[in-house]
């Protein structure tokens, strides 16, 4: 019985240490030929979070995005419009959406292109957005990393609706 646990527990470990995150798939695609890569560290958030305030301009107005931004720790940002690369990239970002448990928050279609938004975390905190669009001619994939107050998150939120 002990060897089964221990057998049990190290197959976890293994099945753990290889789920996919997002900083995985930009690692897989950033360097392929047809691709777009941005990637964002943790040191230059810390270094734009240091900033007072962080002002984007609304339709009515401005809000204030350093409280988010002093939060995240990694921003991940692919493009393709490579055919064989859009269609993997596609696959691995359904895969990985479904291995963490994302909550879809909004999904849009409209003329073959299709957008979902998803977030994973709990009640008070987000740990981690992913965004992606796909359409007939390009794959879009962001992947924001950190520990965002969800508060602070619906108040920009609400701010950027008024």
């Amino acid at each position: 019985m002990k060897r089964i646990l221990t057998v049990a527990a190290l197959l976890l470990v293994t099945i753990t240490s290889f789920a996919q995150t997002g900083r995985n798939i930009y690692e897989k695609y950033s360097d392929n030929d047809g691709v777009s890569a941005v990637y964002i560290s943790p040191a230059m958030f810390k270094l734009i979070g240091k900033l007072p305030e962080i002002k984007a301009d609304v339709e009515d107005g401005t809000v204030d995005l350093a409280p988010v931004v002093r939060t995240l720790t990694g921003m991940y940002i692919l493009s393709s419009e490579n055919p064989a690369i859009r269609e993997a990239l596609a696959n691995d970002v359904k895969k990985f959406v479904s291995s963490k448990k994302y909550e879809l928050l909004m999904e849009a279609k409209d003329n073959g292109q299709t957008m979902k938004m998803y977030t994973v975390g709990d009640q008070k905190t987000v740990n981690s957005f992913v965004m992606y669009a796909i359409d007939q001619e390009e794959t879009t994939f962001i992947c924001i990393d950190g520990n965002i107050n969800r508060q602070d998150l619906e108040k920009v939120l609400a701010e950027q609706m008024k």
